[in-house]
C-alpha cells in the first residue's frame, strides 16, 4: 500500500515541477498580452502655462492647459494585420486633443500604433501613421514591455517622428509601488505644424508660405511598474515656439506652448490601482505560480522517497515473531 502511494505522489512529483518552467516560459509568452480591444484615456493638466493667442500672435500666461490622450483597439485590424504577421498584434488609434482655458482646441494630432501584444515591440505595416504622415517605429510608445530592465530603451517621440534614448533613472517608490524612473530629453527640433490648426482658415500650407517654422523641445518623465511594464505617472517639460517668417511680424520668435503637463489626480488614482491588480496576475504566471509548483514538487517527491523506504523497511522482529505461523502436530 505504501508502495502505491509513494508511485503517485512521484507522478504528482513530477508532473508540478514539469509544470513550474512550462508555465514561467511557454505559457507566458502566451498569455500576458496586451487585449486587443483596449480602450483608455487619460487626462494630463499644465498649469500657469504660455499659450500663443493667433488672433494676436502673442503668447500669453492662462490658468491652465489641458491635454486629454485616448488609446482605442481596432480589433478586426488586429485580426487581420496579426494573420500575416504571423503572431499577435494590437492596433492602437490614439488622440492627443489640447485645449485652452476656455475649452478651445489648441490642436489634435491622431495616431496609430500596431505593436506586438506581448513584447510591445513596433510592428510595422500599411496605416501605422502620426498626424496622417506615414511613419516606421522603431523602439516602444506609451507602455514598457512586461518585466521591464533597469536599462535604457529606445522611445519614440511622435512629435519629432524620430527614436531617442529614455534613460533609466533610479528605483523609487510611487504610491506604495515600486517604480523605476525613466527620463528623456528630446532638444530643440524643427517640427510640423499639426493638420488641424486652431484658427479657421489657416492651415500648414499658409503657414509654410510666410517661412515661418514650428520648434519644440520636452523633457519626458516617466514613472513605470516593472512587472506590467505600465506607466503609473508621467510628466512633460514641455516647450513650443514659431520661429521666422512674416507672421512673426519681424520678430525672431514667439511661444506658441510652455508648461509643466502632469497627469490628473483623479487618472493617477485610477491607473495606479489597475496597475496594482494587473500586477498581481502577472505575478502569478512568473512567481508565483512557478515556484508554488516547484516547491510544491519537491515537497511530494521527498514524501514519495520517504513512504518508500518505510516500504523496504525490514519488518519488526516482534512483529514477525507472533505473525509466526503455529506448528502443526500429527
Amino acid at each position: 500500500m505504501r508502495r502505491k502511494a509513494s508511485l503517485v505522489l512521484l507522478a504528482f512529483a513530477v508532473f508540478f515541477a514539469a509544470l513550474s518552467p512550462l508555465l514561467r516560459w511557454y505559457a507566458f509568452p502566451r498569455l500576458a498580452k496586451i487585449p486587443a480591444g483596449q480602450y483608455q484615456d487619460m487626462v494630463l493638466e499644465a498649469k500657469d502655462a504660455t499659450l500663443l493667442d493667433y488672433g494676436t500672435m502673442k503668447a500669453k500666461k492662462v490658468s491652465k492647459v489641458t491635454i486629454v490622450q485616448t488609446l482605442k483597439g481596432d480589433v478586426e485590424a488586429a485580426k487581420k494585420i496579426g494573420k500575416a504577421a504571423g503572431r499577435d498584434v494590437v492596433v492602437w488609434d490614439g488622440l492627443s486633443y489640447v485645449q485652452g482655458p476656455d475649452g478651445k482646441m489648441v490642436s489634435e494630432i491622431p495616431e496609430r500604433y500596431i505593436f506586438d501584444a506581448h513584447s510591445q515591440a513596433p510592428v510595422h505595416a500599411t496605416g501605422e501613421m502620426v498626424d496622417g504622415d506615414p511613419v516606421k517605429r522603431t523602439g516602444i510608445e506609451f507602455k514598457w514591455p512586461f518585466l521591464t530592465q533597469k536599462r535604457d530603451y529606445e522611445y519614440f517621440d511622435a512629435q519629432t517622428r524620430t527614436t531617442n534614448p529614455i534613460h533609466y533613472k533610479g528605483t523609487q517608490d510611487f504610491r506604495g509601488v515600486k517604480v523605476y524612473y525613466f527620463e528623456q530629453t528630446i532638444p530643440w527640433t524643427k517640427v510640423a505644424f499639426p493638420k488641424t490648426m486652431p484658427v479657421k482658415g489657416i492651415t500648414p500650407e499658409s503657414v509654410a508660405k510666410t517661412g515661418t517654422t514650428r520648434w519644440y523641445t520636452t523633457v519626458r518623465k516617466f514613472w513605470v511598474e516593472p512587472v506590467t511594464g505600465a506607466p503609473v505617472y508621467g510628466e512633460e517639460i514641455h516647450k513650443e515656439e514659431l520661429r521666422g517668417g512674416t507672421l512673426l511680424g519681424g520678430r525672431d520668435k514667439v511661444t506658441a506652448f510652455a508648461g509643466h503637463v502632469k497627469m490628473r489626480e483623479d487618472y493617477i488614482e485610477h491607473t495606479v490601482a489597475l496597475v496594482k491588480s494587473n500586477r498581481t496576475l502577472v505575478l502569478l504566471m512568473v512567481s508565483y505560480l512557478p515556484w508554488g509548483f516547484l516547491i510544491l514538487g519537491t515537497l511530494l517527491l521527498a514524501l514519495s522517497l520517504w513512504l518508500e523506504a518505510r516500504s523496504r523497511r525490514p519488518a519488526d522482529p516482534a512483529r514477525a515473531e507472533s505473525a509466526a505461523p503455529e506448528p502443526v502436530s500429527a
